[in-house]
């Protein structure tokens, strides 16, 4: 993952500036509409649903950058002051977080900290080892001393599944309804109505994937933990949590072992990263590369579940589904 080295360079060339702006005057207080900061696009597009015209949303991740690598404008900078809320997850954009530190948004909801997500925690390397509460037993995870070495962290691509991301919206629509009670109404139906899509969207990854010959997706990177873990598939990634990982030599050769074991026939690789060591694997195993997106951000006519329903016909295709 890429540090934004000069951030700290940033706010404090800001500071003189930042210090007449007061967060206790928000734009919420000035023209009725709540101002929410969304880090990347499943949280905007989560606070937008839920929000609709009551609120106002900037998605602080530019079109078509991996989120991983945001670094902030100064005017961006500014803009976490003047919000309402802030959406963000904790680890997944260190200049975001660091930019929060210094100009503070009235109101802030770390996505990871909410309650039932059920977290899967994952090695760097991107070996996924359930949920956190579910990690530790040595019979499943082997000895202490073989895990000395490995760091968990969680993994944070919880939007992939949309029974999560349900957890996800009924927080975000709970948090608009402290800072704007007025309106809590209208986000308990505008929530009620996401719920009811997302649902919708799960029966459908259900019925689609209920039987298929290969349960094994490869990916080039591992985000896609969570939608293996409610569809009982299996992921195996070429590289770790981040997309910049690199691969080494005796992971492409164990991934290229497995994949021919499992006769799998697609290298999955994503939209916002060089999709280059996934081809050339997929040309070395002779199988296809497709893409399989993580939904980090979207191009222009494309929503969160037009890009599922793409993801869902993608995996049905590589694993031979009826």
């Amino acid at each position: 993952m890429k540090k934004n080295l000069s951030i700290l360079a940033v706010v404090t060339s800001l500071g003189l500036i930042l210090t007449g702006c007061s967060s206790s005057e928000s734009n919420n207080g000035a023209s009725g509409v709540v101002k929410v900061v969304a880090a990347f696009y499943p949280l905007e597009f989560v606070a937008t649903s839920i929000g609709g015209e009551l609120i106002s949303v900037e998605n602080i991740t530019p079109p078509g950058v991996e989120p991983h690598d945001l670094e902030l404008t100064p005017s961006q900078v500014l803009s976490l002051d003047d919000a309402d809320l802030l959406l963000y997850m904790s680890g997944f954009q260190p200049a975001l977080e660091q930019a929060a530190e210094q100009s503070a948004p009235a109101n802030s909801l770390d996505v990871l900290t909410v309650e039932g997500l059920n977290l899967l925690g994952a090695t760097e390397d991107g070996d996924n080892h359930g949920t956190e509460e579910e990690h530790g037993t040595e019979e499943e995870h082997g000895t202490e001393e073989e895990h000395a070495d490995v760091e968990m962290v969680s993994d944070p691509h919880v939007w992939l599944d949309p029974e999560r991301l349900v957890v996800v919206a009924q927080a975000v629509s709970a948090k608009l309804s402290e800072i704007d009670p007025d309106n809590s109404a209208a986000y308990e139906t505008n929530l009620a109505v996401f719920v009811a899509e997302l649902k919708t969207l799960d029966q459908k990854f259900l019925r689609g994937l209920a039987s298929c010959e290969r349960d094994l997706i490869v990916t080039s990177h591992a985000a896609f933990g969570y939608l293996a873990d409610a569809y009982e598939l299996s992921q195996e990634a070429i590289a770790g949590l981040s997309p910049e990982s690199e691969p080494t030599p005796k992971r492409l050769n164990e991934i290229g072992k497995e994949a021919k074991a499992d006769g799998t026939t697609t290298i999955f690789f994503e939209t916002l990263a060089s999709p280059k060591v996934a081809q050339t694997l997929a040309d070395d195993l002779n199988i296809e590369a497709a893409v399989l997106d993580p939904i980090e951000g979207i191009s222009q006519g494309q929503t969160y579940f037009s890009i599922m329903e793409n993801n869902l016909e993608a995996l049905r295709k590589a694993l031979n589904c009826k």
